[in-house]
């Protein structure tokens, strides 16, 4: 471990900061545990600016952790489709029904964090701001204030190790201690408008004559980042059949993995290298249909790597939908449907101007584009 300044910065100045400059949010305020759960849970891998209305629409919808326990999971993912990392409605559904079970939320972070999906950070954060446990939950604007202010050199993700404790530490200044939830949000504060990845404002930083960083002109470079690994990049066909009325023949995806249980067109899985016509066709889903390749490619970036796929699109006569699958009108599969899914239906949408200006007939293949 190295050696950290003994003293911190003062709680209470940054708390006088909060007041006078706090955000405002739709869950700010609130001492619901449901609510802050939420917006937690929301408000990971996904920005402050989009969180807002889909916070308000998805309190509308499921305003208790009741209705969204007795909810069922197709309304649930149809609810969080486009907010990215679907694994995380999952876990908010499973949370709530443990929740329901146990008749209320634990208040501690332990108890917290026997809920599904909820770790060490949620548990923290919904700790100290609904019930006021003198905890610091740390975030990526926690980790960076915290890097500057105490002068932090070891990269992440090893530096987390030193960062979690000398975090804690806050907790032992009475004003952080007689107001953990507004000192855990004033942290968070400071790191988004304040202490900023690229050229902090430290002129208007309450902690500007304390943060070790400022003092050495390092805060630019803190905290050190490992370097990055490779990408990796899949690919993958997925196969578009509309019958008469215009719906689409959709599936569920496994209730495990890369966007679990959401809805999606289906397709070949997503391998290394892009699967030719033969091997992408023994994955169409009604075989022996007048398949065509429509022009271009959708591109959709996870955490870890790149998917590019190309689009089948067919006509399907009407009738029930396979087993396995089921279909859905055009606009509803647009709304539940996840942004990746939605990427190809833009293809769709491209090609569909060209096909009624007299394009290639249905049964022949277009040339991929590019």
């Amino acid at each position: 471990m190295p050696d950290l300044p003994s003293t911190l910065p003062p709680s209470g100045a940054l708390l006088d900061w909060y007041d006078r400059h706090r955000r405002s949010m739709g869950w700010r305020g609130a001492s619901d545990p449901y609510r802050i759960w939420v917006s937690e849970v929301m408000l990971q891998q996904t920005t402050v600016a989009a969180v807002g209305p889909r916070y308000e629409r998805f309190l509308a919808r499921f305003p208790t952790v009741r209705a969204l326990a007795e909810a069922p999971w197709e309304e649930v993912a149809a609810e969080w489709a486009g907010l990215g990392y679907y694994a995380r409605a999952r876990n908010l559904h499973a949370a709530a029904k443990a929740v329901l079970g146990r008749g209320g939320f634990p208040e501690t972070e332990a108890g917290l964090r026997d809920l599904p999906g909820i770790g060490a950070y949620t548990a923290a954060a919904v700790a100290a701001i609904a019930f006021g446990v003198p905890t610091v939950p740390v975030d990526g604007n926690v980790e960076r204030v915290v890097s500057r202010v105490l002068a932090i050199r070891e990269a992440l993700p090893g530096a987390r190790r030193i960062i979690a404790p000398a975090a804690a530490r806050f907790m032992e200044q009475g004003a952080a201690r007689g107001r953990p939830g507004d000192f855990a949000q004033a942290l968070f504060d400071l790191g988004a408008t304040i202490c900023t990845p690229r050229r902090p404002a430290c002129a208007l930083c309450p902690w500007r004559g304390d943060c070790e960083a400022q003092r050495s002109g390092i805060q630019d470079g803190l905290p050190v980042k490992a370097p990055k690994t490779a990408r990796g990049q899949r690919y993958g066909t997925h196969f578009l059949a509309r019958d008469p009325a215009g719906r689409m023949l959709l599936r569920h995806r496994p209730p495990t993995g890369l966007l679990g249980g959401m809805l999606e067109i289906p397709g070949t899985p997503w391998t290394g290298a892009p699967p030719d016509d033969d091997a992408a066709m023994e994955h169409a889903p009604l075989p022996g249909l007048a398949w065509r390749a429509l022009p271009g490619t959708a591109r959709h970036g996870f955490t870890h790597m790149d998917v590019d796929m190309r689009l089948m699109a067919a006509e399907v006569p009407a009738g029930p939908a396979p087993e396995g699958f089921l279909w859905m009108e055009a606009a509803a599969a647009r709304v539940a449907l996840p942004t990746l899914m939605r990427r190809l239906l833009a293809l769709a949408d491209a090609a569909a101007p060209a096909a009624a200006g007299g394009g290639s007939a249905p049964g022949r293949r277009r040339p991929r584009a590019g």
